[in-house]
């Protein structure tokens, strides 16, 4: 039977692996595309992507709420902060972001953008490491 921490963990080890290529692979490539190929650039991305985090996410949702439901525990807890850290991030700051470049290349909101995914990836590495911990 799978209990709602083992649950907790897979969907944090997806989305770390999610986030990770994001931050080391993705944004960095994406980020090199030259402003005259940045619109289909970017909407390719976008595209691409959505589906994928649309699934991440709503992992993490419905085991998040698992593991509440379930009880408390420090592990589990930290796991869910982190994770909320990154959720509120993506929709503050990195969402933004996309919606704005999605109008043209801009430099600097490419930066932001790299610089706040860092913040996601961090979150993520805490989520894994903590819902891992809520096993033991």
């Amino acid at each position: 039977m799978i209990t709602s921490e083992t649950a907790l963990l897979a969907s944090a080890a997806a989305h770390f692996g999610f986030q990770a290529t994001v931050t080391a692979v993705v944004y960095p490539a994406l980020a090199r595309v030259p402003a005259a190929q940045w619109p289909a650039a970017h909407r390719a991305h976008s595209r691409a992507i959505t589906r994928l985090v649309v699934v991440i996410y709503g992992a993490l949702v419905v085991t998040g709420v698992w593991a509440l439901w379930s009880g408390f525990q420090a592990g589990k807890l930290v796991a869910l902060a982190a994770t909320a850290v990154a959720f509120t991030v993506t929709a503050a700051a990195a969402a933004p972001a996309h919606a704005r470049l999605g109008a043209g290349h801009d430099p600097g909101r490419i930066a932001t953008l790299l610089r706040v995914d860092r913040i996601r990836a961090g979150a993520s590495a805490v989520a894994l490491v903590a819902a891992a911990a809520a096993l033991w």
